[in-house]
């Protein structure tokens, strides 16, 4: 996935197709949760002018990541469509702050790092099984378990209601109860 600018030049009229597979299992040195990552197919097409080389690109796989509740191997299909531009020239590159441009490092194009970050933008922060979404009851243990929010507001509002008292006036409380009784 990499050409000399020379290269895609000379498909300047015609413009480029892609339709590569990739093998991405450099990731899992990236980002040691990712612990499987299956071939990269990469289709698309690229155009091509004096100043920039523009990919349309449409990625398919699926990466292997834990359980965020159970640990268990679970498939993320990874499905992505993406326009990634390359300036050919460093200084064409300040006309385009507002858009999302790639600078070329020395005259070669790279297109695996882009895929790399395509697909580490993918991992979503909370992987879960089947079995874990199925299942109502979290996680616990001994003097800890898991809440969902929710749970967790119900639990603070009802922690409100009750009426605390300050530990430096509890003495004091308790002499005012007794004045109720009597």
């Amino acid at each position: 996935m990499k050409w000399s600018t020379i290269q895609l030049l000379k498909f300047r009229d015609k413009g480029l197709s892609l339709n590569e597979t990739v093998d991405m299992s450099d990731i899992k040195k990236i980002d040691p949760q990712i612990l499987d990552v299956s071939p990269i197919s990469v289709k698309g097409r690229a155009d091509i002018s004096s100043q920039r080389v523009t990919f349309h690109l449409h990625i398919e796989g699926y990466l292997v990541l834990p359980c965020s509740r159970t640990l268990v191997d679970v498939k993320l299909p990874i499905d992505v469509n993406s326009t990634e531009t390359f300036m050919l020239k460093a200084n064409d590159y300040d006309q385009y702050e507002n858009e999302e441009v790639h600078q070329i490092q020395g005259d070669i194009i790279d297109l695996k790092p882009v895929i790399t970050e395509l697909l580490l933008l993918e991992i979503p922060l909370q992987v879960l099984s089947d079995e874990a979404r199925e299942k109502e009851q979290l996680p616990s243990g001994n003097n800890w378990e898991v809440l969902t929010e929710d749970q967790a507001l119900k639990l603070k509002l009802a922690e409100d209601k009750e009426e605390k008292v300050d530990p430096r006036l509890a003495k004091l409380s308790q002499l005012l109860d007794q004045n109720k009784n009597t």
